[in-house]
């Protein structure tokens, strides 16, 4: 979705955070999680019961964290906060790894006087290891004097979810709904172990507006499908991705439902946050130097298109000719072709940019210098048009660097 196609409906706040949306603050700090003194522990507090909905990784092996949260969320659709530490994915480490996610749970809870059950937990980092919960429970004991309902704090809590992540990623829109400005942000954490089957490594989103939790969960899971389920950087989907939305409602607007004039727009706004957060994601993947968008149109269905889309984004050898800068077409739809959906071998363009390489199945004489230069840049953008359909999608990722191997080769140590 592009800002030009939604700008009647919201705008961005520019300084905007987790934080703007009325109710919200948050923080972080360093408990130790991590060899450096960068920020492992943080939180999003809310001052207020909000309605909650969530997202979970598709992954057999899910990290404890997530089953505290899928509870907490579970008891009534209701938190007051979330609780998040990096360095450590808390995944595979059996019953120890559910006593420590429910403790940090429960005594965050206490620390800032609210119900367990109110509470989400959330852990990225090394899989396998058992929590340092000497550090974890200093560190939790010392966040609440942490939390800041403004920019500061908000830059806290997204310094403490990050991993490989070279950049903090976050966004916040707003728009007029029954005469009340209501706003949505979102912050996230990704860039190695990407390829989501459900949300992100770790996202949140939070709203003032007023809506229940059912009507949350439909718009985040519809917004997900189109976002983060559309990035990919490595294949490979994490033991920890979740994505958890709060909404306060202290906004004054009447209650959101698919019946209110003004869901639409806040359905773009949610999409919106859930795209510019994926995007980030993919642009900052592990060792990446290119965003790489594919944009698939002509399918026989969304679904389709959405199926080639990420299959051509996922193509290791896709990948890697963006990273040469090399205008190997072939590779694209040989990507297309394995896809397992229905595509008429006689019927396929293919465009990088404004470039025409193939068209109706058929190689066209281009301007090699010319193609070179575009790959050369920070954002390649893959056209395929099928003429099968009207089905449409759009796939985000980045290409394969490297540095890609370096990273992971030495990711424990």
């Amino acid at each position: 979705m592009e800002q030009g196609n939604t700008a009647s409906l919201f705008s961005i706040v520019e300084d905007g955070s987790i934080t703007s949306p009325k109710g919200f603050k948050a923080g972080g700090l360093h408990c130790g999680l991590k060899k450096s003194s960068r920020h492992d522990l943080g939180a999003i507090v809310c001052d207020v019961p909000a309605a909650a909905a969530g997202v979970y990784t598709t992954n057999v092996f899910q990290a404890a964290p997530l089953q505290v949260t899928r509870e907490s969320i579970g008891a009534g659709g209701v938190l007051r906060a979330v609780l998040v530490n990096s360095g450590n994915a808390n995944a595979c480490t059996g019953k120890q790894g559910e006593a420590d996610a429910y403790e940090m749970r429960a005594r965050f809870a206490e620390s800032i006087g609210v119900a367990a059950e109110h509470v989400a937990v959330g852990s990225t980092g090394v899989i396998g290891e058992n929590l340092k919960m000497d550090k974890v429970r200093s560190g939790i004991d010392g966040l609440p004097v942490r939390l800041e309902g403004n920019r500061d704090g908000a830059d806290g809590f997204c310094q403490a979810i990050l991993t490989t992540d070279l950049v903090q990623k976050m966004v916040c829109v707003q728009l007029e709904l029954d005469g009340q400005i209501v706003h949505v942000a979102g912050a996230a954490k990704g860039s190695g172990m990407i390829h989501p089957n459900m949300a992100t490594m770790l996202g949140f989103v939070t709203t003032d507006a007023a809506i229940g939790s059912e009507a949350l969960q439909q718009l985040l899971r519809q917004a997900t499908d189109l976002t983060f389920n559309m990035i990919t950087v490595d294949g490979d989907t994490s033991t920890n991705d979740m994505l958890v939305a709060m909404a306060s409602g202290l906004a004054g607007n009447a209650e959101l439902t698919p019946k209110h004039e003004g869901w639409t727009a806040f359905a773009a706004a949610v999409r919106y946050v859930c795209e510019v957060l994926a995007k980030a994601i993919a642009r900052d993947g592990e060792g990446a130097t290119k965003l790489v968008e594919v944009q698939v149109n002509g399918a026989v269905s969304d679904d389709s298109a959405q199926a080639i889309a990420k299959t051509v984004i996922g193509s290791s050898l896709v990948k890697s000719a963006v990273f040469g800068a090399d205008a190997n077409w072939g590779r694209i739809i040989a990507a297309v072709g394995r896809a397992g959906q229905p595509v008429n071998p006689e019927t396929v363009d293919i465009r990088l940019g404004n470039i025409l390489t193939l068209e109706q199945s058929r190689p066209v004489a281009f301007d090699e210098e010319e193609a070179l230069e575009y790959l050369k840049g920070d954002t390649v953008v893959i056209r395929v048009d099928l003429y099968n359909g009207e089905g449409k999608a759009t796939a985000w990722g980045c290409d394969l660097t490297y540095d890609y191997v370096r990273i992971n080769a030495a990711y424990r140590t």
